[in-house]
């Protein structure tokens, strides 16, 4: 009898989403300290910082960062560092811009290493974003 290894087990048992789901989470756990989990669940993960902060004259207890939620076709990867600071979209790969719809959603529906790569650089820019302007 073929002895099936653990890794692919996994990916059998998964679906594509929740496997983009799992491995998006991943990527983002590795930011957790300086952000804390609002959120943890089977379908939904949220980063936030918990530093008070005034952002354009108003205060704040929190900043959203980042999330990921499982949708109907795709995996939403929300991420408010583009939508604080449009200029980030010139650093992207097209790869990634493609994916974004509307002001700070990117719909994943297929991930692959290259984009996989390019999500965990967004993420390490919006973590230097929100460190240079104090709001972690």
């Amino acid at each position: 009898m073929m002895k099936i290894s653990n890794l692919l087990v996994k990916e059998i048992l998964m679906d594509d989403k929740t496997q983009i789901f799992y491995t998006l989470k991943t990527l983002m756990q590795a930011f957790q300290p300086p952000f804390t989990v609002k959120v943890d669940e089977p379908t939904r993960y949220e980063l936030w910082s918990n530093k008070a902060v005034e952002i354009e004259g108003r205060k704040r207890k929190e900043v959203f960062f980042a999330a990921l939620i499982i949708q109907k076709a795709y995996v939403g990867f929300y991420y408010m560092p583009i939508y604080a600071e449009t200029e980030l979209k010139k650093v992207f790969k097209p790869e990634l811009l493609k994916l974004l719809k509307g002001k700070s959603c990117f719909h994943v529906k297929k991930l692959d290493a290259a984009l996989e790569g390019q999500i965990r650089e967004a993420l390490e820019i919006g973590r230097k974003l929100y460190q240079d302007r104090g709001w972690v």
